[in-house]
């Protein structure tokens, strides 16, 4: 079963919340458990340049999951998601982030 690759694009206008949403991602691989064990391999985010290309995001997060059934738990299920989606759901603008997943 390959790995799960996702992008999660979200259009923050505030830099300084921004930088909130980029500490969140930092430790959400030891913050994310599932069954009492991290299970997030890989977790981070960072400000997009600014470009007119952009459209308006500001922010890029990358999880990389074991499975699709990881990343699955991860939208329904795991405490540190939601805390990330109730920090930021004020903060993001036009909208719910752009997310898109992929095989790794």
């Amino acid at each position: 079963m390959p790995k799960i690759l996702r992008l999660t694009l979200f259009k923050i206008p505030n830099p300084a919340h921004v930088q909130e949403a980029i500490a969140k991602y930092a430790t959400l691989p030891n913050d994310a458990v599932k069954d009492g064990k991290p299970y997030i391999q890989m977790a981070a985010a960072n400000h997009a340049h600014d470009d007119p290309r952009n459209k308006g995001y500001t922010l890029v997060a990358r999880t990389v999951f074991a499975s699709k059934e990881d990343m699955d738990f991860y939208d329904n299920e795991c405490a540190a998601h939601g805390e990330i989606k109730a920090t930021l759901k004020a903060k993001v603008v036009d909208g719910p982030p752009l997310v898109l997943y992929m095989d790794a």
